[in-house]
């Protein structure tokens, strides 16, 4: 009933009475009352005054079922939405409950993720209280030859809600880092299940760091939050609200189309290594090439110093700056 009345507050322009909150939901104004001091001693800004009812102000920074739920357009997530405290691992949770049948559009999220995880093996750092870590289950028909493309559309939709709540450029470093001021602030993870022939579900873990100011001394070099780069705070829920939105638009283009000719443009723009040396590392050996961008197929493209052109594959690779991480 508090989020009813919550989400009744939203729907309004100014004050609502008491009275019209009560017949509305069906229950008595003492327990409108009730209810509305429950909201307020979670940090919502309510306005109470005498013969005008009640008015909404403002909503803390809150990463629950109802936040997310009341900042998402209806059907953008059709399948089941999970709002954790605690877990070990979005991506985890996310395979454990594709194997039980979670269906299609489904989303897990978590304040904290207590053995989060990036590419390549790495761990991922997950504070609660400041950041966002989720994971999309979806169940495309898609070739594998198509998988590692998501993640470059992940990265896109991440780029640019990034920009927005920063107010400023942000940047892409393939295949799956959002940097900010050369800092990253944003991970992307996709892995997948599947049989022999055909692909069961993939799942998209993407981490943002949004108001973290302080990182463990190995990665603060590297990493960084939009707070911390910009100054100005992230309410959670609408963030991941407008990312949905982006990424929802531009996943459904690329399911239909099965390449990334749509975005390359847009992608290869806010590549930041673009036109720049960079280091490749495969398999222990090292080697310098000039980056170009992507292809239709979400390779790299990078060129030697006789102009000949090599595709890099994300899954075999890691790409790196020349002297540093960008």
């Amino acid at each position: 009933m508090k989020n009813k009345i919550l989400d009744f507050l939203r729907q309004q322009p100014g004050f609502v009475s008491g009275q019209n909150i009560s017949k509305a939901l069906g229950i008595s104004r003492t327990a409108v009352w009730k209810y509305i001091n429950i909201l307020k001693a979670e940090g919502y800004e309510i306005e109470s005054v005498t013969r005008k009812g009640y008015r909404l102000l403002q909503s803390p920074d809150l990463l629950t079922d109802s936040e997310i739920r009341s900042a998402l357009p209806a059907g953008l997530l059709p399948g089941i939405i999970r709002v954790y405290d605690e877990i070990d691992s979005t991506n985890e949770e996310a395979k454990r409950q594709a194997a039980a049948g979670a269906p299609d559009g489904s989303a897990f999220i978590a304040d904290v993720q207590t053995r989060g995880k990036g590419r390549r093996g790495r761990s991922w750092s997950s504070p609660g209280g400041q950041d966002i870590f989720f994971t999309l289950l979806y169940r495309p028909d898609l070739p594998f030859s198509c998988i590692s493309m998501v993640t470059l559309v992940a990265a896109m939709s991440a780029a640019v809600t990034v920009r927005k709540y920063a107010g400023e450029d942000c940047y892409i470093k393939w295949p799956n880092d959002i940097v900010l001021h050369d800092r990253k602030v944003c991970g992307i993870l996709t892995e997948m299940g599947a049989d022999m022939d055909r692909i069961d579900y993939i799942v998209i873990g993407i981490g943002f760091n949004l108001n973290r100011m302080i990182f463990d001394d190995e990665i603060a070099g590297m990493a960084s939050s939009i707070f911390k780069e910009t100054g100005k705070k992230v309410q959670r829920a609408a963030f991941f609200a407008d990312f949905m939105k982006d990424f929802k638009v531009r996943y459904d283009r690329f399911v239909r189309d099965r390449n990334l000719a749509f975005l390359r443009e847009e992608y290869n723009g806010m590549l930041i290594n673009r036109n720049r040396e960079v280091k490749i590392v495969r398999q222990g050996s090292e080697y310098i090439r000039w980056a170009r961008g992507i292809n239709e197929a979400g390779e790299l493209l990078v060129e030697d110093e006789q102009g000949r052109t090599e595709k890099v594959f994300s899954g075999e690779v890691s790409v790196r700056g020349l002297y540093g991480y960008v």
